[in-house]
């Protein structure tokens, strides 16, 4: 494993961003995940990903470093938690791999616009959503 969580486009049975968020998790627990990362963990997508599945962020990591599979770390969510529809899943994918592209929430743009020019990035039009700025970013990074 890098030091970078994996793409948010992965998907983990359907669903985007959880195998990120995972991925933050382990990083996190063997020392390796870049310090501006741990101050969004449990939050921001992360808490926005565990709202969907319905379990809250301390208990997803513990489980997370009792260790298994992506999929089992799913299986137990949706047993203490949800279990998302097709159609949830759907627009959950569609509005996560969409944040930050036309939002409804202008801070949500501005906040992309702001991490663009931060890492010298402003110029990059093909940069339209988060996702793509993850990994446009952490390709670049040592």
């Amino acid at each position: 494993m890098s030091d970078f969580p994996r793409t948010a486009y992965d998907k983990v049975c359907g669903i985007v961003y959880f195998a990120r968020c995972l991925d933050k998790i382990r990083l996190h627990a063997a020392g390796r995940l870049p310090k501006d990362y741990h101050k969004n963990l449990g939050a921001g997508l992360d808490g926005r990903c565990c709202r969907l599945l319905g379990v809250d962020y301390p208990s997803l990591v513990r489980r997370v470093l009792e260790g298994g599979s992506d999929a089992e770390v799913l299986e137990w969510c949706f047993a203490r938690g949800r279990r998302p529809t097709d159609e949830e899943i759907e627009v959950w994918n569609g509005f996560m791999s969409k944040r930050g592209w036309r939002d409804e929430d202008a801070d949500s743009v501005r906040r992309l616009e702001r991490l663009k020019a931060e890492g010298g990035l402003a110029g990059r039009d093909d940069i339209l959503t988060y996702f793509d700025y993850y990994d446009v970013d952490e390709r670049r990074r040592p």
